[in-house]
């Protein structure tokens, strides 16, 4: 059963519409229309279908089962002549 805050309440009390969307749905109303439908990003990111930044990834609950070792830079360090 989703949640069912007005969107005064939400508006009031946006910390407990993200507590509130990290375990179902919350229906934003207006006037006894449901309006928005706010999600977790892991949501949003399941939703979306794979098309977010590893930066993204990385950032939801699950990135402990992302692997990501990219390749070491190899920098060399090299004199610059100054002198005009």
């Amino acid at each position: 059963m989703p949640t069912t805050p007005s969107s005064c309440e939400s508006n009031h009390d946006t910390s407990a519409a993200k507590k509130a969307a990290l375990s179902g749905p919350v229906l934003t109303m207006d006037r006894g229309r449901p309006t928005h439908v706010p999600l977790s990003m892991h949501e949003y990111l399941r939703l979306a279908g794979g098309n977010a930044s590893i930066i993204d990834v990385l950032a939801t609950p699950d990135a402990e089962g992302v692997e990501f070792d990219p390749p070491r830079a190899d920098i060399k360090i090299r004199q610059v002549n100054l002198s005009c």
